[in-house]
């Protein structure tokens, strides 16, 4: 697969379609610094999917894309399309049947991108798989950048691998196997999930037993309360129906007897019709009568109006008069005008006819002349373009010849270096060492028992292991609850506290107490407890004295100032009695509730609470206060206080309210907060335990883990030279007669290549002959050709300038013509508008002698007369009209008193009609009811026993009792009892093809490892072959070689040991820039020559080297473009001169980089051309 074609746009610095055509095997990209070389380079890793903006040179993706520059716009998109021959057909994939390939990737500013191949679009992972394997994608190792060459040196061992198992095809495998890993992962993820459900399912069949049991009763119950129901409803329908058939009768009988009535009132209303028609008419005979009269009045108004328009007009037509002799006037002014621009207009006609003639014979005379000289020019330009013709010919099986001659040579080049590494290989082919397999298959078996000992006691742990994990996992679960409760506990009795200490939050007291050193002084509540359910009894008979002070009374002498609030002071010295009163015997002293934990606080507490007694209730108080003595009290759980002659309702209105009842909760939460961090103490040390006991058991594994996985490499690798002892001598004879066949074939081809490539010369030799000899005859016929086009140019200026005075006369004498026809139209014009002015006038004076007002006055007189006559027949009509309404109002009360006697008629008509409608609608709710329902199989039921509604009623009411008393009923319990049945084997036999799965997928990676571990030890033994004969070749001498860093060579890094001729570095970090790039270079190269990549990009690896040096290289990369295609970047003037191609990269607009595709082997040609010419 070879690159042909790059297609850039809007890509970095290429913002207009750019074309690379490459069609040689080494092409070189020059230009500038800063012209954007490199950004060809950074189009070919983008488009192979490179997915780093760093690597791109960008902080984001979409710098990739255009940005503008001081000319030029920002453009939105950016594309990359590769175009590659695949005639060979060694893609890999669905896409290896096409003959050409094309890649492209897009990119948008809002971020959209895309891949195509062959304008199909395809993800990212389409693009890298059809690289894979092959030395390229966006992490190969073909693909070398500027400062690339000292990171691939300096690279760590685990990054050097990745270009290993580039070379070796193995990252495909790496990309299974991880993909293999997450498919495991989600196996085991689903097993989990399949057997919590199925745990879940077995509780839940248990449940669902006992659920459908109760559903079948409830269906049971339910079938026979429908039964019940549908004859209910059946019942209740007839009744209906014959409830309806009795309004139905009942309403006939009525509508008989209004509609008799109706009928009389039918009569009445047919005379008041005929009188209210009559009334109508005399109504309408009055309003003629009164149009009549209107009219005349009208008319005579119209009359006098008349006669003054008649004076207005007779002022108008003499006006106009007037007007009409000024524009005859004007009219006679204009016309003597018109007509002496006719006369003129008329000469100057006559003399653009003579001029027109004139203009015609000339340019006659001219575009006669045309058509001989066109005829003369055209055949010499046909003799021209015939010798240019045979010229290109020529030139093209010329061109054609070299191109088959270059062909030719390239092929004889590359059998004979195809010759020189089939010798190398044989002589090269290794010897196999006799008595070395035996030793290698009793080492095995050795192994393979040790192997054994140590996967059992390797079993036996991991079986201990889960155990063990559980157990932990176990107690950890206990221990955040235990840490919990804690937490909750705690939290409570800090709350608590809290309440307590903010009893004495009052500053100004604060300030005082402490004055008088009394801030740490106890209280009375923190040295007394009370019986549960009597604190609220206590507070309210001690009120503001729950939180009194305790001190010696000498100490409170000495003060000068009393506090700024309410303070109890309880002196723990006082001398003074009790009292001797005795407690009431009938009574409970509330002193006897009360626990003193401080005996100096004792008698105060006595004295306060000597006469209060506790009763239970409010009503016992009620009861009991009348006999109380003086000074007595009775108290209730909830504080109320009774005396004999009064009562205190208690209230908790003092912030001091539930301090005894948060001290006991205190203290309770104390206790339990010990215990409770007691057995947390206890939870941890378990779980310390366990986690010993689990990492004891952990740390165990990981040893024998290590020791199998290194027996298993160590058994694989004497099973690897087992087979390859075994293989060795058979591989060597079929090699060699392999080699001895083809050096036969590339012997016949060179012989056939080099007698093709003496014809070719023979035939360019005779064509470059001829071409010398046909350049004169060219010369010849474009200097005829260039004096007749001359002369045919100047005979066709002549016609242009003779058509060019032929129009202007032309137009000069279409000029006139129409100037004189628009002067005659005019003059015609004018004498019509004169005619018709003077006709106007003869017609106003005729008007105006026409227009008199004697006939209007005559016809006044009359209308007069005729408005009296109208009026006495106005008077006339209005009197009958009067008449016949006194006549219909009397018709008019006698159909009113008709109609008042139908309405009780209708009344009970439409009470009869409402109650049929009700047992109507009855019917239709009962027959709605049971539709669907079959009747015919209800009626049998009704027929065979006595159904009333109400027993019917009875029934349902007990039905739906014996339901309620079911309780909730789940009624999709069988139908879910059977779904979960069907649902858990369904999970049996996905649990069984899970684990069948999983251990398929653990199969496919035990697979994959064992081919990956050939394949990469295969690898690097011949990179570590090829890297030795590589790098004395570039260095002169020296050697190198590849190192594992550790046993397993799938995770094992990959060190490069280098020593240049002459030295022994300890260190390749010591070696020079060029040293380092020389060694870069024959690691590269060296994978190569195991997997040489369809194409190797290099972008100014030749920087660090001397000339030497480079042209050591470039020799390396001639060699090698026999198998890889180059393309290089390069300032270097020796590296350019091994380049078949050179492509230039300007930027003489900045900002944009232009291309510019200079093919070398056409320009050798060119100038060896000229030096014969």
């Amino acid at each position: 697969m070879r690159l042909s074609h790059i297609k850039l746009a809007g890509f970095k610095s290429f913002v207009d379609p750019t074309h690379i055509a490459l069609p040689g095997q080494i092409v070189g990209v020059v230009g500038p610094n800063g012209c954007g070389k490199s950004n060809v380079i950074d189009a070919l890793r983008w488009v192979l999917g490179e997915s780093k903006a760093s690597a791109l040179r960008g902080a984001t993706m979409q710098d990739v894309i255009f940005n503008g520059s001081s000319k030029r716009k920002p453009v939105s998109r950016a594309s990359v399309e590769l175009v590659f021959d695949n005639a060979l057909g060694k893609a890999m994939g669905q896409w290896s049947s096409y003959a050409e390939i094309s890649i492209k990737r897009v990119l948008k500013r809002d971020g959209d991108s895309s891949y195509h191949i062959n304008n199909q679009q395809v993800r990212r992972k389409d693009v890298t798989d059809i690289f894979l394997g092959t030395g390229l994608g966006s992490r190969a190792y073909a693909i070398i950048e500027q400062g690339m060459i000292s990171r691939i040196i300096e690279a760590k061992p685990e990054e050097l691998r990745i270009f290993l198992e580039e070379a070796a095809g193995v990252s495909k495998y790496r990309d299974r196997r991880r993909e293999t890993e997450l498919r495991i992962a989600d196996t085991r993820d689903n097993l989990l999930r399949v057997g919590d459900i199925l745990q879940e399912l077995d509780k839940q069949l248990v449940h669902l037993g006992g659920q459908a049991e109760v559903a079948k009763q409830y269906r049971a119950l339910e079938s026979q309360r429908d039964t019940s129901q549908k004859l209910f409803w059946l019942v209740k329908k007839q009744e209906a129906q014959a409830q309806r058939a009795r309004y139905l009768q009942a309403t006939e009988k009525t509508r008989t007897e209004l509609e008799a009535q109706t009928a009389q009132l039918r009569d009445l209303e047919s005379q008041l019709e005929s009188a209210r028609s009559g009334h109508y008419q005399l109504s309408d005979a009055l309003h003629v009568k009164q149009g009549e009269f209107y009219s005349a009045n009208a008319e005579i108004a119209r009359l006098e109006q008349q006669i003054a328009h008649v004076a207005t007009q007779r002022q108008r037509l003499a006006l106009q008069i007037t007007q009409a002799k000024k524009h005859i006037e004007q009219q006679h002014a204009q016309r003597s005008g018109t007509q002496s621009l006719l006369e003129h207009w008329q000469r100057q006609q006559e003399s653009a006819v003579v001029k027109l003639a004139e203009s015609e014979q000339n340019a006659e005379r001219e575009a006669e002349r045309l058509p001989a000289a066109e005829e003369v020019a055209s055949q010499a330009q046909q003799r021209y373009h015939d010798a240019q013709r045979e010229q290109l010919q020529l030139q093209q099986q010329l061109q054609l010849a070299d191109t088959q001659r270059a062909n030719l040579q390239r092929n004889v080049q590359q059998l004979e270096s195809r010759r020189s590494r089939l010798l190398l290989e044989k002589d090269n082919l290794p010897r196999t060492e006799s008595g070395a397999l035996q030793q290698a298959q009793q080492q095995a078996a050795e192994l393979e028992i040790e192997r054994a000992i140590t996967s059992g006691q390797l079993a036996t742990l991991l079986e201990q292991l889960p155990q063990a994990d559980a157990r932990r996992r176990e107690l950890g679960v206990i221990l955040q609850q235990q840490e919990r409760d804690v937490a909750k506990t705690e939290a409570r009795l800090h709350a608590l506290q809290q309440l307590q200490a903010q009893l004495d939050n009052d500053k100004n007291l604060t300030a005082w107490l402490q004055r008088h050193q009394l801030d740490n002084k106890p209280r009375l509540w923190q040295s007394i407890r009370i019986e549960n359910g009597w604190e609220d009894a206590l507070e309210a008979v001690l009120r503001e004295r729950i939180n009194a002070i305790a001190l010696p009374q000498t100490d409170a002498m000495a003060w000068s100032d009393v506090p700024p609030t309410k303070l109890a002071l309880l002196f723990t010295d006082s001398d003074v009695g009790i009292g001797t009163e005795r407690p009431v015997q009938a009574y409970m002293p509330l002193l006897n509730y009360v626990q003193c934990q401080d005996s100096k606080v004792l008698p105060a507490l006595r004295d306060w609470l000597s006469q209060v007694y506790a009763v239970a209730d409010m009503q016992q108080a009620q009861q009991l206060r009348a006999q109380l003595p003086e000074g007595a009290w009775l108290v209730t759980p909830q504080g109320h206080l009774f005396g004999a002659h009064s009562v205190l309702f208690h209230a908790p209105d003092s912030q001091l309210h539930g301090v005894l009842a948060r001290q006991r909760e205190i203290e309770k939460l104390e206790i339990e907060a010990a215990q409770q961090n007691q057995e947390v103490a206890l939870s941890r040390d378990n779980l310390t335990q366990a986690e010993r006991h689990h990492r004891d058991i952990d740390m165990k594994i990981v040893p024998l883990r290590v020791a199998g996985d290194e027996m298993r490499q160590r058994l694989h690798a004497l099973q690897m030279d087992i087979l390859k002892l075994t293989q060795a001598a058979e591989r060597n004879a079929e090699r060699v007669l392999q080699i001895g066949q083809e050096m036969q074939e590339i012997a016949e081809l060179l012989m056939n290549e080099q007698m093709q490539m003496q014809v070719v010369d023979e035939q360019i030799a005779g064509l470059r002959e001829h071409g010398a000899v046909f350049c004169a005859k060219i010369d010849e016929a474009q200097r005829h050709a260039s004096t007749q086009d001359m002369v045919l140019r100047e005979q066709r200026g002549r016609v242009q300038h003779a058509q060019h005075a032929l129009q202007e006369a032309r137009f000069f004498d279409q000029t006139c013509k129409e100037k004189i026809a628009d002067l005659q139209h005019g003059i015609a014009q004018a004498a019509a508008t004169l005619s018709q002015l003077q006709m106007n006038l003869v017609g106003l004076d005729e008007e105006l002698s026409s227009s008199a007002d004697e006939d209007v006055q005559s016809q006044l007189q009359q209308a007069l007369q005729a408005r009296q006559v109208t009026e006495l027949a106005l008077a006339g009509a209005r009197n009958a009209l009067e008449h016949a309404a006194v006549n219909l109002q009397k018709l008019e009360q006698a159909r009113m008193a008709s109609e008042h006697s139908l309405n009780p008629l209708r009344e009970k008509l439409g009470e009869l009609t409402l109650k049929e409608q009700e047992a109507r609608l009855h019917f239709e709710q009962w027959s709605e009811q049971l539709q669907g329902v079959d009747e015919a199989v209800l009626l049998p039921l009704l027929e065979s026993g006595s159904y009333k509604p109400q027993n019917l009623q009875n029934e349902l009411n007990r039905l739906q009792a014996e339901i309620e008393a079911l309780g909730a009923v789940n009624l999709a319990a069988l139908e879910e009892l059977q779904a979960s049945t069907e649902r858990k084997t369904y999970l049996d036999a996905q649990a069984k093809d899970l684990n069948d799965a999983m251990e398929t997928l653990e199969d496919a990676i035990r697979r994959i490892d064992k081919e990956s571990r050939e394949l990469l030890m295969e690898t690097y033994n011949k990179v570590n072959e090829h890297l030795a004969q590589m790098f004395p070749i570039l260095f002169g001498g020296g050697e190198a070689r590849l190192v594992l860093t550790g046993e397993e060579i799938l995770d094992s890094g990959v060190q490069v040991m280098a020593q240049p001729p002459g030295k022994k570095n300890s260190s390749i970090h010591l070696m020079s820039g060029g040293e380092k790039a020389l060694t870069a270079i024959s690691l590269v190269f060296s994978l190569f020559q195991l997997n040489p990549a369809p194409f190797c990009l290099l972008d100014e690896v030749d920087a660090p080297l001397d000339d030497s040096n480079t042209e050591r290289l470039c020799k390396l990369v001639k060699k090698m473009s026999e198998q890889t295609q180059f393309v290089f970047i390069s300032h270097n003037k020796i590296a350019m001169e091994m380049a078949e191609q050179l492509i230039g990269v300007t930027m003489q607009e900045k900002g944009v980089s232009k291309v510019v595709t200079v093919d070398i082997e056409e320009a050798l040609r060119m100038r060896d051309e000229q030096i014969v010419a």
